[in-house]
């Protein structure tokens, strides 16, 4: 899985970024995938195999936007995180999903980050990467995290966790998509 997803908690906010890649095997098929989904006032980044991503934050984005159709309540992000893992757990004995995902959103309790593979683990977190992003960059992410950072702060560490993977890893992922969600909503940022 040559792909790279990246969270952030901030103090009032959660940043998302996810490469740009889709690929096949050893074959680059497209170079501007959005790989982070808007599902109501949430975001959802995914890497893996691109059919079973898209089908998968599709179904779970259908699901939600039901579940505030039927109640008149949309769900929390914790509710949300947590119907997802259930969903990947029941797909686990039938189907699994090849997905690793960051869900992140801001209630009334403040932001949330869960990170969750595609074995149904999932575990609400400060600071999150997904795919071969991980093995480059938690080091940095534990080194510059803090709980009161603001959205610049948060964006240079993103910035540092590309540049590490541009410096070490031997596959060039191309452009990063940046999102952002705090209490007005979730919008697209731009890094550089």
């Amino acid at each position: 899985m040559t792909e790279a997803l990246f969270g952030l908690c901030g103090k009032d906010f959660v940043i998302l970024a996810a490469d740009m890649q889709a690929a096949h095997s050893i074959i680059r098929v497209k170079s501007d995938t959005d790989k982070i989904w808007q599902v109501e006032n949430m975001l959802i980044a995914a890497a893996g195999p691109n059919a079973d991503t898209s089908n998968f934050v599709e179904f779970i984005g259908k699901n939600i936007v039901l579940h505030t159709l039927r109640t008149g309540m949309p769900l929390s992000t914790k509710a949300a995180a947590n119907f997802t893992r259930n969903e990947l757990a029941a797909a686990l004995r039938k189907g699994p999903y090849q997905a690793d995902l960051l869900m992140a959103g801001v209630d009334d309790d403040g932001p949330a980050l869960y990170f969750m593979d595609y074995l149904s683990c999932m575990e609400k977190v400060n600071k999150a990467a997904q795919g071969y992003g991980a093995f480059f960059t938690l080091g940095l992410m534990d080194r510059y995290w803090k709980a009161d950072m603001t959205l610049d702060e948060a964006k240079e560490i993103i910035r540092l966790c590309i540049k590490e993977m541009e410096t070490r890893f031997i596959i060039n992922l191309g452009n990063f998509k940046c999102k952002v969600v705090d209490a007005n909503g979730c919008r697209e940022e731009q890094l550089f």
